[in-house]
């Protein structure tokens, strides 16, 4: 798959810098109907909104996202491969992916940066298929449970992860 926003493996220098300053906000299926889809646990915010709010707090550390979401398994697969080295890390909301997808676990396991996964929902007070993640065998964090408010939550801490490396 070819994606203009994929970042080509023989980037220039100042391209690899911005790379370097960029986290990838990632997001599965059906979470283009946020806000539309069970606002009961999902809420009312819009995907646009979660945007908005990560790039806000992004830019607050000096850092810019890439803001992408698929309900294609491959597509998800694809910008985790254009991430996995040199970015300032993966934000993941995969969805109901999280719970069945061997080949995003396999993709994520090949990433060198630290890779929040991110639920709106506390899944683990959801239905029984729901507790198991592939996504949480790669992650070095998750979040679940704080909304939407859960994307800035791990933007905040990959930007923290990136200020603290020597």
């Amino acid at each position: 798959m070819t994606d203009p926003d994929m970042t080509d493996p023989a980037m220039t220098a100042p391209e690899a810098d911005s790379k370097s300053r960029t986290i990838l906000v990632l997001n599965g299926p059906n979470l283009n109907l946020l806000g539309q889809r069970q606002p009961e646990i999902y809420g009312a915010e819009t995907l646009a909104d979660v945007e908005a709010r990560c790039r806000a707090e992004a830019g607050s550390h000096g850092l810019a996202v890439a803001f992408h979401q698929s309900n294609a398994e491959h597509a998800l697969i694809d910008w985790i491969h254009a991430y996995r080295v040199g970015s300032a890390g993966i934000v993941l909301n995969a969805g109901a992916y999280t719970h069945t997808s061997i080949a995003i676990l396999d993709a994520l396991n090949t990433c060198e940066v630290p890779i929040v996964e991110c639920h709106i929902s506390n899944v683990h007070r959801r239905e029984a298929f729901r507790h198991h993640s592939y996504v949480s065998l790669a992650a070095t964090a998750v979040m679940a449970g704080f909304g939407t408010h859960g994307y800035v939550l791990a933007v905040r801490h990959l930007a923290h992860l990136r200020e603290a490396r020597p």
